[in-house]
């Protein structure tokens, strides 16, 4: 007998029931373990694509798998009222003691996924519930407020406005499958649909409305949850998948070493990878991900030795290679590192005084820092922002960087309200310049980004620290190391509401650079190729001469079959735009899901318009709903949300 996939609702605590998916092993294999994905993402329609990734967990590596919709999304019941709140954790630690108990697993639980489902992954170790013995947490984060898809160095991500923030707007108001759905209560999946269109409120409005850091950022990080306490709530093993090209990269060394000072096994998989599975991610070289991970699973809930483990990092070090926004593959060599990889600080002077007018666009050529699938792309040749910012090139270091450089500047504004971008990039023989790490913050938080913002006052000096993202590099011969600092980098994050004037009084950038020799790890080769197409996607900049305005644009439409002979239609629009003399900037979005049933056709679009400025944000966001030819609801919102006044 074969393996077989079963839907089943999970019931916790307050009568919620949780719509799960179970790809079961052959019985005669007798109990095993089971590993667990939960998200938002309605398991069998929009991510139904999912499914053969579990069936080689079940078919080729003989676990059980289970994929849950949590708690208000998908076909599950209760109400999504934001993403990782704590009735989620408590449902998760339920579901986990609900598949331990089935007679065909053996009591071991894990926990993996991807993004969403990497979060909760780490949110359920700190919670150790019994049964939860490893997680593999795959391009995640372990502070919510610094390294997520909302604040970035204490300034809002405006690009994620039109992407993750307002993709979850009507993504949580879509209605149940119909096939799927099942109540305790007796309401129909049409019932449903309708009360979930009268009740959920959108996510990004709370996003907006929490501008300074605090409890609400606290719940579901690692680093430093709602009650003080940090990596020391982890006890069980962790493996952590990170990409150098991914926004979550930080996540990285730094979780590797707390968890090693506490005792705890780990392992870290850092590859060049943008936000999307290692196998077919771009750019290469890619690597069969269900190998590394069946390998870390087996070892702590199959053990067939009691030898301690050997914490490890096993990470990509990119050398020099000319930047492409779809590049395929990126040189460099896989090095086997210790948990903290020794390295010694080489310094950069950053002589000064220099000074710079901001430009509110400079950063178009990296826009993106949380990089997946195309339109999501990757970073371009920097020169064109280079030329307006203040720059300092020097010889790169003769070994590679590994962790997180930091500059120590020394600034002054003639206003109060600045941002400092810093990037650190590789410069070619001919004026190429490939972005290897940035980092950016609101001046407002130069005391620290998890303290409390303050206003500059204008001509005063101030010694500020900014480190940049993780990364794993080592430069040509004959390429420079550039040093490139500008008050903007747009529309990663905004721009200063105001124009303003920039000063680097001098400073230093620290270089960690790697010390000693290190074996070469082999992996199980992915793809040849990415997965990535241009086929029917926009991405472009567009410059208004007249007007003095810069806008992004992305636009992407994608269809497919899904389970229950449906059919399943997305389309996305996304642009955001400065005007370069006010730094007034906008964000508008439009997404649209058409899902279709036998008898059944659902139709949900939601538009979001945002205007920056130096007052606050105004925000407007309206949902339209059609169940065949009739509109079954229509809700719009219309909040002003004041500038930060500490």
């Amino acid at each position: 007998m074969t393996g077989k996939q079963v839907e089943v609702r999970i019931p916790v605590g307050d009568g919620v029931e949780l719509a799960a998916t179970l790809f079961l092993p052959d019985p005669a294999t007798g109990p095993q373990p089971c590993l667990l994905e939960a998200l938002p993402y309605r398991k069998d329609d929009l991510t139904s694509s999912y499914a053969p990734g579990y069936e080689v967990l079940r078919d080729s590596y003989g676990y059980a798998v289970c994929r849950v919709d949590v708690r208000g999304t998908g076909s599950s019941s209760g109400d999504a009222i934001d993403e990782y709140p704590p009735e989620e954790q408590r449902d998760l630690a339920e579901v986990i003691a609900w598949l331990a108990a089935q007679e065909w697993c053996d009591g071991g639980v894990g926990m993996f996924g991807t993004s969403y489902s990497g979060f909760n992954s780490l949110q359920l170790a700190c919670e150790r519930p019994p049964a939860l013995k490893a997680v593999c947490a795959i391009y995640s984060s372990d502070d919510r407020w610094t390294d997520d898809v909302h604040w970035r160095g204490g300034a809002l991500r405006l690009v994620d406005l039109v992407d993750y923030c307002h993709y979850m707007t009507p993504m949580c108001v879509l209605p149940p499958v119909p096939a799927v759905w099942r109540d305790a209560n007796g309401s129909t999946w049409e019932e449903e649909w309708r009360r979930r269109l009268v009740t959920n409120e959108p996510w990004v409005l709370t996003w907006l409305r929490e501008s300074m850091h605090g409890d609400y950022w606290r719940g579901g990080s690692v680093r430093l949850g709602a009650d003080g306490s940090g990596y020391e709530r982890i006890e069980i093993p962790v493996m952590l998948i990170a990409g150098w090209a991914d926004g979550y990269r930080n996540n990285s060394f730094r979780t590797m070493a707390a968890l090693g000072a506490n005792g705890v096994p780990h392992r870290l998989l850092a590859g060049p990878w943008a936000h999307a599975d290692p196998t077919h991610a771009m750019p290469g070289p890619r690597l069969d991900l269900d190998v590394e991970m069946a390998a870390w699973f087996d070892r702590w809930l199959r053990p067939t030795s009691d030898e301690p483990f050997d914490s490890h990092c096993d990470v990509f070090v990119r050398s020099s290679t000319r930047p492409e926004p779809d590049l395929d593959l990126h040189a460099g060599t896989w090095l086997r590192l210790p948990t903290v990889p020794p390295t010694e600080a080489v310094g950069v002077e950053l002589a000064g005084p220099r000074s710079l007018p901001v430009v509110p666009d400079v950063g178009t050529a990296a826009w993106i820092d949380c990089a997946g699938h195309l339109p999501w792309g990757l970073s371009g040749d920097q020169r064109l922002d280079d030329a307006r910012s203040l720059t300092w090139d020097v010889d790169a270091p003769d070994g590679a960087v590994v962790g997180q450089p930091r500059t120590r500047l020394r600034v002054s504004a003639d206003a109060p309200a600045a941002s400092l971008s810093v990037k650190l990039c590789d410069v070619f023989p001919d004026g190429t310049s490939a972005l290897v790490a940035r980092g950016t913050l609101d001046l407002a938080y130069r005391d620290g980004v998890h303290g409390t913002p303050t206003p500059l006052v204008p001509g005063e000096e101030y010694d500020v620290v900014l480190d940049l993202d993780a990364c794993a590099y080592t430069w040509a011969p004959g390429n420079r190391l550039r040093v490139s600092v500008a008050g903007s980098d747009w529309p990663n994050t905004v721009a200063p509401p105001a124009p303003v004037k920039l000063t680097v009084h001098g400073g230093t950038l620290d270089l960690p650079v790697l010390v000693g020799d290190y074996p070469t790890p082999v992996f199980a080769p992915g793809a040849e190729h990415s997965a990535e197409s241009v086929d029917g996607v926009t991405w472009e900049i567009r410059d208004d001469v007249l007007r003095r305005t810069t806008h992004a644009r992305t636009h992407v439409v994608a269809e497919y079959s899904t389970p229950y002979d449906g059919h399943a239609r997305e389309d996305y629009f996304g642009e955001v735009g400065v005007d370069r003399r006010s730094h007034t900037q906008t964000a508008h979005a439009q997404t649209t899901f058409e899902l279709e049933w036998p008898g059944v056709a659902v139709h949900v679009r939601s538009v979001m318009d945002v205007t920056v400025t130096a007052t606050g944000l105004d925000v407007a966001i309206e949902t339209w709903a059609r169940l065949g030819d009739d509109q079954v609801s229509h809700r719009a919102w219309h909040e002003r949300i004041p500038a930060r006044t500490t």
